[in-house]
């Protein structure tokens, strides 16, 4: 039997808001980080475009407040896009004190002397960049500086199962205790308790059949949260890509927004711009406007993917400002300084979440959540290009001093139960998850993707039933595995974007839907919050 794990914070997940926040809180506490797989495989290291944060002189925080506003289809909440605006540049500059190299200007006006580039939705040029690979020296450079921290434990390739809630051990307050966890390695669960936990698991774009996601992103923290009873909001507006590379190798490899912003065009198969006719801005439009467009010339015209061109760029600018893309598009025979690039819209960026305060608090006392994981009322109907990072960054500093103040009042460390797996046995029909794994990636795509209807949602929703039942008696009956979990979770997720998107009675920023075409401001101007029931007991108590 595992040694049971203790800790003052428990931290799920390890990209940009995990790693940030580990390294702002305390040296004296005792901190565990929780990776499903390698560190470094998450969103963040894939990232290529930047973090927005006004530096230049030409632009201010009401540009950027309003910009993002605009961008989430009025579904924004004011105070928090303010919050979030308002700490860019000092984030920015923390950074680089952490030894993230942004790529410089010479030229630029900005004091720090960075290249400042745009993209959809912006008014001015306000991402900072490491060339294209902004999350990749991100998360170089946060893991470098967590790996030298003697308070910070890494455990990595765990697999996290389900929230401990206070009820559990028989306490009258619902708090967080930790976590059961599954260690990959010996298929064993172990029981982490912590003082403070902390999901920042990223997002669920993997409940679709095409994502630019990497293969980690199913949505754990968001379903592990809302089994515990959270609420959740916003699940509706899951946003696509417009521009993945089109390729049967390339695993939706992302081409960044930037290429767009630096003079990039959309084309159809035979050389003809499009993106004129859907919106004055063209290629510059936000993104849930460009994913439909592309989503609807390839329906129109039964094609399998549009072009991107930069071609018309000189060659030295393409490899210099987008090297990653460039020899990744090579590696497939496609010369970006020559050749328009194949692409199509994958699933990218769960607008919604677990409902959080501004301090990163969820419903559940000593819960926190931050990053993709969570709903801060940021993004509204539509996230707007580079502002992920900087929320992740945001809330990953006000995360650690609500953490901080609430620590300094010592509490028991409370020892939850072991798991208990003695009436389990080990599957024999492993194909029973893979099948279900599929399935749902699939009508998820055909039936809840860029565009949806009435019959499409009940669709899904008879699937998603049908396929909790099979989950839950599957559960019930044999010892988890990695797979199993994660369908778990997708499964949950599944179910709040279509009971999201079924309660949407009109079309806004990334929901639309063939039944209500149009938007509507009389009646649907708030976010969309689902309550589990025992968040309901809980507040009627």
């Amino acid at each position: 039997m595992p040694q049971p794990h203790q800790h003052d914070v428990l931290i799920i997940g390890s990209g940009a808001a995990g790693l940030s926040l580990a390294l702002r809180l305390a040296e004296d506490l005792k901190i565990a980080i929780i990776s499903k797989c390698e560190l470094t495989e998450g969103s963040t290291r894939y990232a290529q475009g930047g973090i927005s944060a006004v530096l230049d002189s030409t632009d201010s925080l009401t540009s950027h407040t309003q910009d993002t506003i605009k961008a989430g289809a009025g579904l924004c909440d004011p105070a928090t896009v303010e919050l979030v605006v308002s700490h860019g540049p000092s984030n920015i500059a923390w950074l680089q004190q952490q030894g993230v190299h942004f790529t410089e200007d010479q030229t630029a006006t900005n004091n720090p002397g960075l290249h400042l580039t745009r993209e959809g939705g912006h008014s001015h040029r306000r991402v900072i960049h490491a060339a294209d690979a902004t999350g990749k020296a991100l998360q170089t450079s946060l893991e470098q500086q967590v790996r030298q921290r003697s308070n910070i434990q890494i455990f990595e390739f765990y697999n996290s199962i389900d929230l401990i809630s206070g009820s559990k051990v028989g306490l009258n307050d619902n708090r967080c205790l930790g976590a059961y966890i599954l260690n990959r390695k010996s298929g064993h669960v172990e029981t982490f308790s912590a003082r403070a936990t902390v999901l920042a698991t990223g997002g669920a774009s993997k409940v679709y059949l095409y994502t630019s996601n990497p293969d980690v992103s199913t949505g754990d923290g968001i379903a592990m949260a809302w089994r515990a009873g959270c609420r959740a909001a916003n699940m509706e507006f899951m946003q696509f890509h417009p521009t993945c590379l089109y390729h049967p190798h390339s695993k939706s490899f992302l081409i960044t927004e930037a290429i767009r912003g630096e003079g990039g065009k959309l084309l159809l198969p035979d050389g003809e711009p499009f993106m004129h006719r859907f919106d004055e801005r063209a290629e510059l439009a936000p993104r849930d406007i460009v994913a439909r467009a592309i989503d609807h010339e390839m329906k129109r015209l039964g094609s399998d993917h549009v072009l991107l061109d930069i071609s018309h760029r000189p060659a030295d600018f393409i490899k210099q400002h987008f090297p990653t893309v460039y020899q990744r598009c090579l590696s497939f025979s496609i010369d970006i300084t020559r050749q328009a690039i194949p692409v199509v819209p994958a699933a990218h960026y769960t607008c919604g979440g677990i409902v959080t305060d501004h301090q990163a608090q969820t419903d559940i006392p000593a819960l926190y959540a931050i990053g993709e994981t969570a709903y801060t009322g940021l993004h509204g109907a539509n996230r707007m290009a580079s502002n992920s990072l900087l929320e992740c960054l945001v809330f990953g500093e006000l995360a650690a001093k609500s953490i901080s103040r609430s620590l300094a009042v010592k509490k028991p460390l409370i020892k939850p139960p072991a798991w208990d797996e003695s009436r389990v046995t080990d599957s024999d029909e492993e194909v029973v998850v893979s099948h279900n794994w599929d399935e749902l990636r699939r009508f998820m795509w055909d039936y809840v993707g860029i565009v949806r209807s009435n019959k499409r949602l009940q669709r899904a929703q008879r699937r998603i039933d049908l396929l909790q039942r099979e989950i839950i008696e599957y559960y019930s009956h044999f010892r988890v595995t990695s797979d199993l979990l994660e369908l778990r979770n997708l499964v949950d997720v599944a179910h709040l974007i279509v009971g999201s998107a079924r309660r949407r009675k009109e079309s806004r920023g990334l929901h639309y839907t063939l039944d209500f075409p149009q938007r509507d401001d009389d009646n649907q101007q708030q976010a969309t919050v689902l309550i589990p029931d025992s968040y309901r007991h809980r507040s009627s108590d």
